[in-house]
């Protein structure tokens, strides 16, 4: 009985340094790894070499609504719910092989990361809580998050109908240095 005991602690400290190693806060730690606080802050120290970083987790429903969060959102959750389906994996297993497998996409697209794992554990957690819904595009026919009990009938998802501003780059500030010769 205690060598059970014993593997399934050393599964809980692996599951712990892999969501460190992804950039987990200590919240979603002490939600999704059955390790004491302590523990967790001297594993954490351990792993990155500094302490937890302090202050509130978002929860926003609103962030992931907005065009960029929104596709990185739904590409990430569209990549989970096929691992939890077809590898019949646990929940944690899926999630981090989804956000593993998120971030590869990313950095051989070029692109930004723009959805940091606690976002996506806090995209999945509103899910969980029926707070989103997949919305299927009526034009590209993929998936992407909505909020939930939103009539879905003619959705047209970002992709297909991007903003006006969207992928722009913001106007640059003065700087409020006077070029020579003006007076």
């Amino acid at each position: 009985m205690s060598e059970k005991k014993l593997l399934d602690e050393m599964n809980q400290v692996q599951l712990a340094i892999e969501l460190i190693e992804l950039g987990a806060r200590l919240q979603v730690l002490e939600s999704e790894v059955e390790l004491n606080r302590g523990r967790l802050v001297r594993l954490y120290k351990e792993v990155r070499g500094e302490s937890p970083p302090k202050g509130l987790l978002p929860f926003s429903t609103d962030w992931f609504m907005t065009w960029l969060p929104n596709i990185h959102s739904s590409l990430f959750y569209s990549i989970y719910l096929k691992l939890s389906d077809s590898e019949k994996v646990d929940r944690m297993t899926a999630f981090t092989k989804a956000y593993r497998l998120y971030n590869e996409h990313v950095d051989s697209t070029g692109g930004e990361q723009v959805l940091g794992l606690t976002r996506a554990w806090t995209l999945l957690r509103f899910f969980e809580s029926n707070m989103f819904q997949l919305s299927t595009c009526n034009q590209c026919q993929l998936p992407f998050v909505n909020h939930a009990h939103t009539p879905d009938d003619d959705y047209v998802c970002g992709i297909c109908q991007p903003p006006s501003r969207a992928g722009k780059p913001g106007k640059k500030k003065p700087t409020g240095k006077i070029k020579e010769g003006s007076n």
